[in-house]
């Protein structure tokens, strides 16, 4: 297969619609009751739909995947969601694929794995047993996709993954993956909090849930930055909050026992962040007197900026549906498609916390 990096950059530099207005009946989010909706595609969030960050690199085609070119409008979409939609992230993500389905009049079958990955597994079974055409998967795990890979590949089902990668062959065993660059997110982090601390202190991180790219790449950036620019900042503390905000509140209750001198906390995520922050609240503590840096953009975390209680939250954009439904378009048509299709993230902090709120989901 030969690149053709023009074709790619002309499909990828597409105007991505901002009206992905949100599903009425979707799951609430853990502060539904604090008047946070998650709008993902709510007027005061235009502006916010994704943006690729300029070339995708390698590129894929359907000849090369061994696909026949179908007509997406007349086609089924399956949607694999890997985790309980308590978390806004997931609420966005899935609320923008079901949305940009319904803009294309696309028939989408959709199945939620309830973060258990065996019931992932057996979900996108059944979504190729039920007829699905394509694929979009917004992965668990990176590891143990075999199984699935296999029967698509019998059926000869092209595959984008969403958000996290599959440890697998782009191009033969799935089209494209379009999410964020997690190791750049780590390092803009690990600036942010050596801003915040003045590089020196002792610092946790909140661990994402292991097993997954997410996870690894966010822990690489931001320790592989923190050595580099900020010796005298050092991290005494690792733990996993599964990526929750409950576990990561029972985490932190425990790391300011053990660790009562804590600078500053890394959360590889928004929710475990805002747990982080209710254990901080519940220990008596002032905003701003541990320094908090988070993964995602949600409402809430957002909101924490402007409240004290965090210093900054770099976006990981859960927008999916118009991008992963326009690389499913042109890859059926015969267009080559990027094989990793990096999208640009933003950044919240104290300067603009609270004008760009509405961006937030």
């Amino acid at each position: 297969m030969k690149p053709h990096a023009r074709t790619a950059r002309a499909l990828l530099a597409v105007a991505l619609s901002a009206s992905l207005a949100l599903a009425a009946g979707c799951a609430k989010s853990e502060d539904d009751e604090e008047g946070s909706t998650g709008a993902a595609g709510s007027e005061e969030a235009k502006g916010s739909e994704q943006k690729v960050s300029g070339d995708s690199g390698p590129t894929c085609a359907i000849g090369d995947y061994g696909a026949e070119k179908i007509d997406l409008a007349g086609a089924t979409v399956g949607f694999s969601q890997s985790e309980k939609e308590a978390n806004p992230f997931r609420i966005a993500e899935t609320a923008s694929i079901k949305a940009e389905a319904e803009e294309r009049g696309v028939e989408l079958l959709a199945a939620n794995a309830q973060s258990q990955f065996s019931k992932q597994i057996s979900d996108v079974q059944d979504l190729i047993a039920k007829g699905a055409d394509l694929l979009v998967i917004a992965p668990l795990n990176s590891d143990g996709w075999d199984p699935v890979l296999k029967s698509a590949a019998d059926k000869k089902i092209p595959i984008v993954t969403i958000d996290r990668k599959i440890n697998a062959e782009p191009c033969k065993d799935y089209v494209s993956f379009i999410g964020s660059d997690f190791t750049e997110q780590g390092k803009r982090a690990a600036d942010k909090m050596i801003e915040a601390t003045g590089g020196k202190g002792e610092i946790a991180i909140l661990l994402g849930t292991p097993g997954n790219n997410v996870t690894t790449e966010r822990t690489k950036g931001f320790k592989d930055r923190i050595a580099e620019k900020a010796p005298d900042l050092k991290v005494v503390f690792e733990q996993t909050g599964e990526f929750a905000r409950e576990k990561g509140q029972q985490v932190t209750e425990q790391l300011i026992q053990s660790n009562p001198e804590i600078t500053g906390i890394y959360a590889e995520n928004d929710e475990m962040g805002l747990g982080a922050v209710n254990a901080l609240k519940g220990a008596g503590k002032e905003p701003g007197a541990i320094k908090i840096v988070t993964i995602d953009g949600t409402r809430n975390a957002v909101q924490g900026i402007v409240d004290g209680w965090i210093d900054a939250v770099i976006e990981s954009n859960p927008r999916f549906g118009p991008l992963a439904f326009e690389t499913l378009d042109a890859f059926t048509k015969g267009e080559e498609v990027g094989q990793d299709i990096v999208i640009e993230d933003s950044e919240y902090t104290a300067d603009n916390a609270e004008a760009d709120l509405g961006k937030a989901f």
